[in-house]
């Protein structure tokens, strides 16, 4: 997977969560499913949304939640 790729699989999570937040909960599997239907035709793999995720994750872009299960959503500041 190259930077090019990786960055649009991040832009593409975070408008994902964007758009629905307050209105669906994404869990981490959800959010790797998606990316892998939507590149598919680019030879995406899970494997590549999860690390994607796990980086969004550790710059804080995304957090976790949890209400009955684990969930990713926007930081506080973003939300707006």
């Amino acid at each position: 997977m190259t930077d090019e790729q990786k960055q649009k699989i991040k832009e593409f999570v975070v408008n994902l969560v964007k758009e629905y937040h307050g209105k669906k909960r994404f869990k981490p599997q959800d959010l790797e499913k998606e990316v892998e239907q939507n590149f598919q035709n680019e030879n995406i793999t899970r494997k590549d949304a999860k690390a994607a995720i796990k980086e969004l994750t550790d710059k804080g872009e995304l957090i976790y939640g949890y209400a009955g299960g684990s969930f990713l959503t926007l930081p506080e500041d973003q939300t707006q």
